[in-house]
């Protein structure tokens, strides 16, 4: 029987209109294997979180460069709790302060990643947090 495949939806939510690195991390999980669906930019959480059930995602990682983080992070995951989705993994990146990512782990936001970061350490938390959760 074939692996299943880890599944992660790649979302730009809010009014953020830069989408060249969530694209880099897209093409770097599809070339590692995984199964990736893009929402493509200006995404309400709602939005984000129904397409994550519809598709039946392992992770969703929202790339954030506007500085809504606050809001938004917290916002997936409650709809996701909400929804009977709380195994779904919630990581994301973009410009995000060092006392940020320590309250959005807090709340249950995996691994952050800032500017910078190798594609490979992500395809390596990705592969490691969907069979934690598995």
């Amino acid at each position: 029987m074939p692996e299943k495949r880890i599944r992660v939806l790649v979302a730009k939510p809010g009014l953020d209109g830069h989408d060249r690195g969530a694209k880099v991390v897209a093409r770097a999980l599809r070339d590692a294997g995984m199964e990736v669906i893009y929402t493509g930019l200006h995404q309400t959480p709602e939005a984000i979180v129904e397409a994550a059930l519809q598709e039946d995602v392992d992770v969703v990682g929202l790339s954030i460069l506007s500085g809504a983080h606050m809001t938004m992070f917290p916002r997936v995951l409650e709809l996701l709790r909400q929804k009977g989705a709380e195994h779904v993994v919630v990581t994301g990146g973009g410009i995000l302060p060092d006392n940020d990512i320590a309250e959005l782990q807090k709340i249950g936001v995996g691994r952050l990643f800032t500017p910078g970061a190798a594609t490979d350490e992500i395809v390596k938390y990705i592969r490691e947090a969907a069979a934690s959760d598995n």
